[in-house]
């Protein structure tokens, strides 16, 4: 059975694992755990009403309770406000998907908590605690996709939501920002294939059939290259998967990637190579 020692940054356990593992509960965001003598502590991107926040390497971690104001003395919030004095090891895990926690590592509190203004899960303005917290080595590092497909899932909820509900939303946020350091796969692309690519367009989008729309600063026509079927798919970077896009229409196929859309290219790229 794994140790809580046995853990590494970017492992992830399910909401059983988190129980076998430290033996806390199956809920909540600050879960206290007798058995280990920890506190393990969820920011979740997946169904929370609290404004958990990066700044560099320091999480501003908004404390327990969905409504009314909170306090220093209320159960999870005084075990993490007291954590450096109280012999409780605090571990740090995000939550961008159901029933899939990402553990960050151990943190600490780098600052004493402080009072903030946050709505609570009836859209009431309320007070909150914030506690700054740091991971006591390394740095936070998060799945590129996990963030977007998070971001997208964001803006999809924002989309249904009423012009009068999102200025009140809008009006209650806070005005920092949030910060990410973000891992992803890099693909390494052979410069003679986006070249011959460049070429075969000669100046023309190979979708919308349109003259580029500005030159760069050589002078050359600007258009971007696109894989077809995406290296992050199985595609490859071959001359046969390869085209040149205006941006608006690159941006169009990673929008929309339309079936109707890669048959054109795909037509396109058969002509020119014969």
């Amino acid at each position: 059975m794994k140790m809580i020692n046995d853990l590494m940054p970017g492992d992830i356990l399910s909401n059983q694992d988190l129980g076998d593992l430290f033996g806390c509960g199956n809920s909540g965001g600050m879960r206290r755990a007798n058995r280990t003598n920890s506190l393990v502590i969820i920011s979740s991107h997946v169904k929370s009403i609290y404004d958990d926040r990066w700044d560099g390497d320091i999480l501003f971690y908004t404390g327990m309770g969905q409504r009314g104001d909170q306090g220093l003395s209320f159960l999870q919030n005084k075990t993490l406000a007291e954590s450096d004095t109280n012999g409780v090891d605090v571990y740090l895990f995000e939550n961008f998907k159901v029933n899939e926690y990402t553990y960050l590592g151990p943190v600490a509190l780098v600052a004493q908590p402080f009072e903030e203004q946050q709505p609570d899960d009836s859209g009431n303005l309320r007070k909150v605690y914030i506690f700054p917290l740091k991971l006591k080595q390394g740095q936070r590092i998060i799945s590129q996709q996990d963030l977007q497909d998070w971001n997208e899932k964001k803006i999809k909820q924002a989309k249904r939501l009423s012009h009068a509900e999102l200025k009140l939303r809008a009006s209650k946020s806070t005005a920092k920002v949030s910060q990410y350091r973000t891992s992803v796969v890099q693909f390494v692309r052979d410069q003679y294939v986006v070249e011959y690519a460049k070429q075969l367009a000669n100046g023309v989008c190979q979708l919308c059939d349109q003259i580029a729309p500005f030159a760069d600063k050589s002078g050359s026509p600007y258009l971007e290259t696109h894989h077809v079927i995406w290296l992050a798919r199985g595609g490859e970077d071959t001359i046969e998967n390869t085209v040149a896009l205006c941006p608006n229409c690159h941006k169009r196929m990673h929008v929309l990637d339309l079936e109707e859309d890669k048959a054109k290219l795909i037509t396109k790229i058969t002509s020119f190579i014969k």
